[in-house]
């Protein structure tokens, strides 16, 4: 059996609201905010007495979903360096395709986002950049050139 589909990334923030918000401007809709808790929840992530805000957000063409997860419950551990660099076994981002790279990561930086390296061309296909957001979030742009 294979699988269906990927049906989101994950990514745990203490912010909830700065989190969305960097989101949004990036072009991304919130499908809803909910609290998760219980048994279920203490189940599914192997840990003890859950309690957890949950925003689910979908990106503008509807095939790919990001789910913010702020623990209230256990607190969250180990935050430990935020600015590692990419090459960090385990280092995980999520790569967004733009139509514009310049005017997306200027309109970012209002919501903490810093460029990671520079703004980078391979080839002629394609110009690219790695930000990090709020909290660390790590993410990649990138906009295919025509």
């Amino acid at each position: 059996m294979a699988i269906q589909r990927m049906d989101n990334v994950g990514i745990v923030v203490e912010d909830m609201d700065a989190a969305i918000a960097f989101f949004e401007e990036l072009g991304m809709r919130l499908e809803g905010r909910t609290q998760v808790e219980g048994a279920f929840a203490d189940r599914c992530t192997g840990l003890d007495k859950v309690r957890c805000d949950i925003a689910m957000l979908r990106t503008p063409d509807g095939h790919s979903r990001l789910e913010l997860a702020k623990y209230l419950s256990p607190a969250p551990v180990g935050t430990g360096p935020r600015d590692q660099p990419h090459n960090v076994p385990g280092t995980h981002r999520v790569m967004f395709a733009v139509d514009d790279l310049d005017d997306t990561v200027a309109r970012l930086r209002p919501h903490g986002a810093e460029l990671v390296g520079d703004i980078a061309q391979y080839e002629n296909t394609y110009r690219l950049c790695y930000i990090r957001g709020p909290e660390g979030i790590f993410i990649g742009l990138a906009e295919q050139l025509a």
